[in-house]
Formats: structure tokens, C-alpha cells, sequence
């Protein structure tokens, strides 16, 4: 007999159908063969069939199964597959009635025992579910809570194996989750995070990171070593914008496929902070693989991605020219490409030589012109010029270092951010493409939304003179001036405006 039962594969951060037909003969010899290019987990998943089958006390007949995971042209990988088997060997064998697999997904890793384990991803499969019009999601027990946030889908909450072909026989029904249980409630982000008013000095660094935060741009620190550009780094995440609904959905979906939701979470709480080691790889940076997987900067979506020591990375940054501008990155394949969303704060911070004290007011540089020169030019002029801020972060003087008195709050600073914020979301509103900040504009949109005075514009005129700026630097001033005049709550950008923008401008990281 011929039993079709539906489950689902990951691609990027979707999920696809897949179709587990399973066909039983009693008469042909004993075996079990899945093709369907299967990996490993999935081949391994007919000893953990049978064992969960017999040992929920049902009947796993030794006779020939073959079971095809449509289509077959797509490699299948993972153990969420022994569900929708397993369900498929019952319903082949008769033990269960093929109507109660219709309009159904089914999702699962199966224990020995017949007891279900968590597997990841399971926000695309819900998503899946209801793309296809399907009423039912079987999920395991520990993953619903994750698969409800999606709505208009029944999701049933499955302990084990056992229990499932119960409530197909309405015996020991199991019901769909209650979504009303379910409520988002950003998390107070100054936990675990530096607050601004711990760090001393440093006001025109600080001044600089709360416009980042404002308008979503990337940011250069350099400076010596001690000049605290890691600790205000740091500091960035607790004067963000709360995540909104919508937000928290993006990234709880990310981290679903990538496996990193925290355990106990099921809703992303706060935006995400990633500071990896400068030695990561291309692939770990952008993601990669032979079935891709997001890397770091897909990870920090709609958050911060940090880099320390950004100059000892390479040619490894300059893979982040193209995710900088799009937003997304695109990982190409043999078998087909994937798209990651990568809109980010990109933050990263440096020393301005091989010994850390060039332009150091206490301490002498040691280092030549030409290893200056040679230590800089790792990173190219059209990555620095991506970095819409770029800082000299000086040393804290002692007597600044000793002053008991207490800085401005991250609360406070994350109001003026929070109001900046939503100035914009009510400005772009009728854009397409995601425009949610002054970042994430494009050429055609500077021209329409960043009307500068008379006083502004000659004086921007006479800054690109000055300065040779190209004009990606143009555009990026532009931004920045925007957002400074947000900050002021100013419709039209002013001089003042375009004056502080341009001094956050730099041809060398000095």
C-alpha cells in the first residue's frame, strides 16, 4: 500500500513541500531503502523509525518498504524527516487511516522510545503551512510555542509517537496550542549591556553613536589601544530602538534555521549584538556551505555586527561590499542560490598602526611611514568609504577617568533615538522596498527626502571640494545630515546639520 504524507525542507530561510511516499509490499523482500538524495541523518532515520514504532507499541511489519522523498532532485538532509516517515510506514501498514494525513504538515525528530525532539527551523515550516493552505502543523511538544507565532494554522504540540496515533483515533485528542497565551514583550536591553553613563569622557564618540543608532549607520573607531572603543562599542545596543513585532518575527526566523534561539526563548527579545573573533572565515562572515546557512552579518539582521581589530582580518571585510549596500547577501551555489536578508549597524574599530600610537598625545609612535601606510592600506578605500562615521577615539585624560560624576543614562539617549526613529518609519511608510531608516535610502530617495537649506548646500558644495569626496561619501553625508537634523526634530537639513556630518568624514583612519 501507498501512503503520502507532507513534511518540508529548508532553503535559506524558507522551507519547501516535500513529499514522504511511502510504499509498503508484503510479498517482496525484507528491507527498507529511502531515496530521494538522503544525507546521512536521513538514512539513519529508518533505525530510529523502527525502534520508535516498536517501542510505542505498534506494529513495524519486517517486510520491503521504500520510501522516496519528493522531489528527488533536491538533497534532503537533517532527522525532521522520521515523523512524516514514521507516520507514513503506519498509514502503508494500515494502522492508521490515510485521511487523517490529509492537509497536514508533519515535523519531527523521533527518540528511540517514540518520544519527540526539537529540530530547527520550525517558524518556516509554520510559515509553509499556511502558504500551502494547509490547516495542520504537527510539531514536536517543545518547538510549538515557536511554530504559533504564525497564525491561522492549527499547531498541535506532539510528546511522542504514541500519543500522536491516539489523537488520529481521538482517543486522547491533543489540542492546538492556545496562541492567546502567546504576548511580546521587548526585554529591558541595559541588562548585560554598558550603559552610557559609565564611561567617562568621550562625549564626541558618544554624540556619534547615539546618530548610529538614529539612522542605522555603519561606524569606524580608531584609535590607541585603552581609548575604550570596544566598551562604547558595546554600549551601542542599549540605546537601539525595542524591537517591534515585526522585527522580532525576522529574527526569531533566522535564528530558528541557524539553531541559536536561546534556550527558553521563543521570541527574539532584543536585537542582536555579534561580535566575532577577527580570525572567522569568509563563509563564517557571510554564511556558506554546500547548503548555505546565515552567517555573522545575517545573524546581527536588524542589530549590530562588531568587528575588533578590524585591520588584522584581511581581504576577509571586503566581502561585506555588496551586503552594505543591498542589504541582503546571495550565496551561489552548483544547485541553486539563497539569499540571506544583512540589514545592519556595522561597527568596527582599529588601531591607526602595527603599534596602536599614532596621533596618541602621551605615547610615541615607534612605527615608519611606510608600515603606517602598508598597515592602513589593508583595508581598501571603497570599504572605508561605506562607513558613513568615522572616528578618532583619543585616550581618557585621568582626570576624567577619576570625575565620580556620572554621564548621560542610555535611557535617556534611547528616548531621542526611539522619537528620531519613528519620525522616520512615519516618513517612509509609503516606500516600498524596507525602508524603515535614513540608512536604507537610496539615490532617488536622498533627492526626495533630504532637502537641505541654501546655507547647507554650499556649504556641503564646498566640503566635497575640499575633501575629494566621491559620491557614495556624498550620499552617505547626506544620510548622515538627515539624521542629525531628526535628532533635532528639524524638517529641512541646516548648515549646523551638514557641519557635524562632514566632521565625521575621514580619508585615513586618522
Amino acid at each position: 500500500m501507498l501512503a503520502t504524507v507532507r513534511s518540508g525542507a529548508l532553503i535559506g530561510l524558507d522551507a519547501v513541500e516535500i513529499k514522504v511516499e511511502v510504499d509498503y509490499n508484503p510479498r517482496g523482500m525484507t528491507g527498507f531503502t529511502i531515496v530521494g538524495l538522503p544525507d546521512t541523518a536521513v538514512q539513519e532515520s529508518r533505525e530510529r523509525v523502527r525502534s520508535a514504532v516498536h517501542n510505542s507499541r505498534l506494529d513495524f511489519p519486517m517486510k520491503r518498504y521504500l520510501v522516496n522523498l519528493s522531489p528527488a532532485d533536491m538533497r534532503k538532509e537533517g532527522p525532521a524527516y522520521d515523523l512524516p516517515i514514521a507516520m507514513g510506514v503506519l498509514a502503508a501498514t494500515e494502522q492508521i487511516p490515510l485521511e487523517s494525513l490529509e492537509n497536514t504538515i508533519f515535523v519531527g525528530e523521533l527518540s528511540l522510545d517514540g518520544s519527540l525532539r526539537h529540530v530547527r527551523g520550525v517558524l518556516s515550516f509554520a510559515y509553509l503551512t499556511r502558504e500551502l493552505g494547509y490547516t495542520t502543523l504537527y510539531v514536536p511538544e517543545c518547538d510549538a510555542h515557536e511554530a504559533a507565532l504564525v497564525d491561522g494554522i492549527d499547531v498541535i504540540p506532539v510528546p511522542s509517537l504514541g500519543h500522536l496515533v491516539e489523537h488520529v483515533f481521538k482517543l486522547n485528542v491533543i489540542p492546538p496550542l492556545d496562541r492567546t497565551q502567546l504576548t511580546f514583550t521587548p526585554e529591558n536591553t541595559t541588562e548585560r549591556i554598558v550603559d552610557f553613563s559609565h564611561i567617562k569622557g568621550q562625549e564626541y564618540v558618544k554624540r556619534a553613536m547615539e546618530i548610529v543608532a538614529a539612522g542605522g549607520h555603519h561606524a569606524l573607531l580608531s584609535g590607541p589601544p585603552g581609548s575604550g572603543k570596544t566598551l562604547i562599542a558595546r554600549a551601542l545596543p542599549g540605546i537601539l530602538p525595542k524591537l517591534t513585532p515585526e522585527e522580532a518575527l525576522e529574527i526569531t526566523r533566522i535564528y530558528s534555521v541557524a539553531d541559536k534561539l536561546p534556550q527558553g526563548k521563543t521570541l527574539a527579545q532584543r536585537r542582536p549584538f555579534r561580535a566575532p573573533h577577527h580570525t572567522i572565515s569568509e563563509a563564517g562572515l557571510i554564511g556558506g556551505g554546500s547548503i548555505p546557512r546565515p552567517g555573522e552579518i545575517t545573524m546581527s539582521h536588524r542589530g549590530v555586527l562588531y568587528l575588533d581589530e578590524v585591520l588584522e582580518m584581511g581581504h576577509n571585510l571586503e566581502v561585506l561590499r555588496q551586503p552594505l549596500e543591498d542589504k541582503v547577501v546571495t550565496i551561489s551555489r552548483v544547485r541553486g542560490s539563497v539569499t540571506f536578508p544583512a540589514n545592519i549597524i556595522l561597527v568596527v574599530s582599529t588601531n591607526p598602526c602595527p603599534c596602536g600610537y599614532r596621533g596618541d598625545s602621551l605615547r610615541a609612535c615607534t612605527c615608519t611611514e611606510q608600515q603606517v601606510r602598508k598597515y592602513q592600506q589593508r583595508i581598501s578605500g571603497p570599504m572605508l568609504d561605506r562607513f558613513d562615521i568615522q572616528l578618532d577615539v583619543q585616550r581618557v585624560d585621568y582626570d576624567k577617568l577619576t570625575d565620580e560624576r556620572r554621564g548621560e543614562p542610555s535611557a535617556a539617549i534611547q528616548a531621542r533615538v526611539e522619537a528620531a526613529r519613528n519620525v522616520q518609519r512615519q516618513r517612509y511608510k509609503a516606500l516600498s522596498g524596507g525602508v524603515l531608516t535614513n540608512s536604507d535610502l537610496g539615490a532617488g530617495e536622498i533627492d526626495q527626502f533630504c532637502k537641505m537649506d541654501d546655507a547647507a548646500s554650499t556649504l556641503l558644495k564646498a566640503a566635497m571640494r575640499k575633501l575629494q569626496l566621491s559620491a557614495r561619501a556624498y550620499h552617505r553625508v547626506l544620510k548622515v545630515s538627515r539624521t542629525i537634523a531628526d535628532l533635532a526634530t528639524s524638517e529641512i537639513i541646516r548648515a549646523e546639520h551638514v557641519a557635524e556630518a562632514v566632521q565625521y568624514r575621514s580619508r585615513t583612519l586618522l
